[in-house]
């Protein structure tokens, strides 16, 4: 990816870094990013000399036919890690599991705290389960990231990317060393999860939310279908009125 997607986006979209120092020449380390587009896993490896492994869910791997093929090949191609969505807890113990797999072999590992892209470009609430769970079963310090304007160059349901210079910033390393073992503790886990936030906050200037993006998301689908709902239903009313 660095020698063919990322030189690419390097000079075609010429993405500002602050902070690079603080990302280490060697040994493990966990990224945590806010999430505002799908081009976050793209941008912010082409900008590091070491490579990144993200998780995705497995049916980018799995798909049917020469597209699917493609799309798996793309995907093991950029650091991706099939994750399966199956079974009674789901995608987030198969992303923790892993996470730690990535640390224990001295890598870089990145996740996403808000578990899914922000609908509005604001930071919401971190999940606390894979980020911190592995932080705290490894040990592995902390780097938090901010993505900057990558919503504006791909928002949602958009192919083809607006040219414009997006920003990464990256802060210093977190150590929570102190609750090393904790990772079963659900107090620690929240702490931990909001001082990473809170450290991204920082770095992004975004306006903070204090919900989940995945409940935000549901508001904003209701929302929708109500006002769908309503606008049919005026229609409906005005056709009625014109025909007595």
């Amino acid at each position: 990816m660095k020698f063919s997607i990322g030189g690419s986006l390097k000079l075609a979209f010429r993405p500002w870094v602050e902070g690079l120092e603080n990302i280490p020449a060697e040994g493990p380390a966990i990224l945590a990013s806010n999430h505002l587009s799908f081009s976050d896993s793209f941008f912010l490896p082409a900008v590091l000399d070491r490579k990144v492994t993200f998780i995705a869910k497995a049916e980018y791997f799995t798909s049917p036919g020469v597209k699917g093929k493609l799309t798996a090949a793309f995907f093991k191609g950029v650091g991706q890690l099939p994750v399966d969505r199956s079974g009674a807890r789901g995608a987030g113990e198969a992303a923790i599991k892993s996470g730690i797999d990535v640390i224990e072999r001295g890598e870089l590992f990145g996740i996403y705290p808000e578990g899914t892209r922000s609908p509005d470009g604001r930071l919401y609430r971190g999940k606390p389960g894979g980020l911190a769970r592995v932080a705290l079963a490894t040990g592995a310090p902390v780097i938090p990231v901010a993505m900057i304007d990558t919503e504006k160059i791909q928002p949602p349901g958009k192919v083809v990317p607006k040219l414009m210079r997006p920003g990464i910033r990256i802060g210093k390393p977190l150590d929570f060393s102190r609750y090393h073992g904790m990772d079963g503790d659900r107090f620690i886990l929240r702490s931990v999860t909001d001082e990473v936030m809170y450290e991204i906050m920082k770095l992004s200037g975004q306006e903070y939310v204090d919900i989940y993006a995945t409940a935000a998301k549901r508001q904003i689908a209701d929302a929708e279908k109500a006002a769908a709902r309503a606008e049919k239903a005026g229609k409906a009313e005005k056709a009625d009125g014109a025909t007595e």
